[in-house]
């Protein structure tokens, strides 16, 4: 029997219609049918061959990692996502690491040719000072000079102390400005991992604490992949669809969401960013199926 036949039969003996199925699955009823006819060439692509067999499966009760390893022979086989990205990224960090090295390099001898003149220069100073004081002339001594009378003037006294003044008032202030960047710095929106996921689609949770009251989500894909975004609410900001590098750069207002929930069929290529500070998936994005509850955590300024 071939998987498209078994499918179908799990389906019917749960009295489950086409359209049933669609609402549970999330995927077009003329996909669910191709499966069920083995017309696989008219699905998106490999990938969601097997991503659609196996919600199909889930929905009427298999198991879908049994039924695909049974089956194996007619489902289409995919590559891991992003090899050629992984090999691109090592040998752009090779590259810069050698760079880096040889840069270096230099520096041990840069610092001793320095050295080197400076310690020149130093000694023909002395050596000029040494020359220019073996002549005979005597110091000219001032015969009056004890009787000088040295008159000091107060307000000298008072101009050098509030100028004293100045400089540690100007340094204060310098000192309170850093403080004030160093306590921005720790007010900068960033996210957290709750709780990370596992299985095939796992299901993790990330807060995401920010300031201010605006809040915006950018999803930028460089592939296709399947998404829905909804608030805890059950309010629609993304109905469940395909997303592709056309659809990109896609902005979502999250101000005044409290959770949102991504449901993502292809993490490789998808990348969200929220208030300029992009997240890092709980689960490595080698795992294409997520599901992330993210939560909102408004801190004051």
């Amino acid at each position: 029997m071939q998987i498209g036949e078994r499918l179908k039969e799990a389906r019917e003996a749960k009295n489950l219609s086409l359209e049933e199925l669609q609402e549970m699955t999330k995927i077009q009823k003329r996909y669910l049918q191709a499966i069920e006819e083995g017309n696989l060439q008219i699905l998106p692509g490999k990938f969601y061959a097997r991503a659609f067999m196996k919600e199909y499966a889930n929905a009427v009760g298999l198991d879908p990692d049994e039924l695909l390893e049974e089956h194996k022979e007619e489902v289409p086989k995919t590559e891991e996502p992003n090899e050629e990205q992984y090999s691109r990224m090592q040998r752009s960090r090779k590259s810069q690491t050698e760079k880096s090295s040889s840069n270096f390099s230099l520096f041990p001898t840069i610092i001793v040719v320095l050295l080197i003149i400076g310690i020149i220069a130093v000694a023909i100073f002395f050596i000029s000072q040494n020359m220019s004081g073996t002549g005979s002339e005597e110091p000219v001594k001032n015969e009056n000079s004890s009787n000088d009378i040295i008159i000091k003037d107060d307000n000298e006294d008072n101009e050098a102390a509030a100028d004293t003044d100045t400089d540690d008032s100007e340094k204060s202030d310098d000192q309170d400005k850093a403080d004030d960047k160093d306590k921005d710095k720790d007010k900068e929106a960033e996210f957290n991992v709750i709780e990370k996921g596992t299985g095939s689609t796992p299901e993790s949770t990330v807060e995401f604490t920010y300031t201010g009251e605006e809040v915006t989500a950018k999803l930028e894909a460089t592939g296709d992949t399947w998404l829905g975004v909804r608030a805890d609410n059950g309010e629609e900001l993304f109905a469940e669809n395909m997303f592709n590098q056309d659809q990109s750069p896609l902005e979502i207002d999250l101000s005044g969401k409290e959770r949102v929930f991504f449901k993502i069929g292809n993490a490789s290529v998808l990348t969200i960013t929220i208030n300029g500070v992009e997240m890092e998936y709980p689960v490595d994005a080698s795992n294409v199926r997520q599901n992330i509850w993210i939560e909102l955590k408004q801190e004051a300024e």
